[in-house]
């Protein structure tokens, strides 16, 4: 990214903080009070029309059901970055560990990872950090890249194959320093692998015990049936916020049908929704979201009008752009769960505040009509990458 642009996004969003928000040890942390058992079918977020008194104390978050099984904190932590950034640097490895520390030390249990990023390195970090408390916490992670389980080079195309599956949670395990994985996404439906045969040998890593529950990521949605057909999905993860939502149409409304838990990635639109990026922002090379139309120069400055609103919500809410997003995704659903990533602690910190914002029913009426009056210009990802969503698995023979 280009530096004098990041630098004044950074002031620019610092400034924000300053001018409306309290501060507590140089990050803002808004609170909650006790934790919830958020597990019913209506929208448990909304609050009455009387406004909540938050405490400016210590975070305790809520905990949240994916799939009716699976109890996790009501916002996890992403930990792609934590080995190389967005903008290709390399984070210092001890304070990647000192985040998902401290992360757990205030009430997040919900990690996610994968073999690809890194390849490999992002398990052993999350593995290496979260090993003394390893029982109290939730693992996620991702198989279905075509990647050498020796070298870590990645091969073309996708590899659901039975056994390499098998071969693959072997390799997890090791680096993420325990027995068993408790969420195991199929990262990207693959389109030569039925999915009867993923799901089969799946079911055989539950039976052993090195797998607990399952989940699939950007599937299409005849897929999901039949997955589930052969054994329950717990979680789908999808890119989910304000800046592309479009798994509100189908994904969303089949997970409640069938009693699926809904986990975001990119649920902060890969910083955007932050106020991190505005109309100067020029990307580094190798940063992804150069490669993303929604961030040319001629859409960015369109779809600033989102952000826009954020701010004024935030202002509003005495709360963050971020935070108001990630409350928006928290009041969708009870068993919504999003994993924002960051390689900063002050972020982290921010983030999990979110927690705490809750809309009353005409303040989310009122949001919700102010929102969709803005029309988002671009495409969230580059076409050759888009390809790989929404895939249906062949039919097995």
């Amino acid at each position: 990214m280009n530096h004098s642009a990041n630098k004044k996004s950074e002031l620019s969003r610092r400034n924000f903080l300053n001018a409306g928000l309290a501060l507590a040890g140089g990050s803002f942390l808004a609170s909650v009070t006790g934790v919830q058992k958020v597990m019913g079918q209506n929208k448990g977020v909304i609050s009455s029309d009387q406004p909540s008194q938050n405490s400016p104390s210590h975070v305790s978050l809520a905990r949240r059901m994916l799939g009716g099984t699976l109890e996790v904190s009501s916002i996890g932590l992403g930990v792609q970055n934590m080995s190389r950034t967005y903008q290709t640097t390399i984070p210092l490895r001890s304070e990647m560990h000192n985040i998902i520390r401290t992360a757990f030390d205030n009430g997040v249990t919900f990690f996610d990872a994968a073999e690809a990023y890194g390849p490999f390195e992002v398990e052993r970090i999350l593995g290496e950090a979260i090993e003394p408390f390893r029982d109290k916490v939730v693992i996620a992670t991702k198989f279905g890249w075509n990647i050498d389980q020796e070298t870590g080079q990645r091969l073309p195309g996708l590899n659901s194959k039975p056994e390499h599956i098998k071969l693959v949670v072997e390799g997890m395990l090791k680096r993420l320093r325990t027995d068993r994985i408790d969420l195991l996404y199929q990262h990207r439906v693959d389109p030569e692998v039925p999915i009867e045969d993923v799901v089969g040998v799946i079911k055989n890593l539950i039976q052993e015990g090195k797998v607990l529950h399952y989940g699939l990521s950007e599937p299409g949605l005849q897929t999901v049936r039949r997955a589930h057909n052969e054994y329950p999905v717990t979680a789908i993860q999808n890119e989910h916020s304000l800046l592309y939502h479009g798994s509100d149409k189908d994904v969303i409304p089949l997970c409640e049908e069938l009693g699926i838990g809904f986990v975001p990635w990119s649920p902060l639109g890969v910083g955007f929704l932050t106020g991190a990026i505005d109309d100067r922002t020029r990307f580094a090379q190798g940063d992804i979201r150069g490669g993303e139309s929604r961030f040319s120069p001629e859409n960015i400055s369109k779809n600033l009008a989102l952000v826009a609103l954020l701010q004024k919500w935030g202002v509003k809410k005495q709360a963050t752009p971020g935070q108001i997003s990630l409350a928006w995704l928290l009041a969708q659903k009870p068993w919504i769960v999003p994993i924002p990533g960051t390689t900063q602690m002050a972020h982290m910190q921010e983030n999990i505040g979110a927690d705490g914002i809750k809309f009353t029913a005409g303040e989310w009426q009122q949001f919700n009509n102010e929102f969709e009056a803005i029309q988002i210009a671009g495409e969230r990802l580059p076409e050759f990458v888009l390809q790989l969503s929404k895939v249906e698995a062949p039919i097995k023979r």
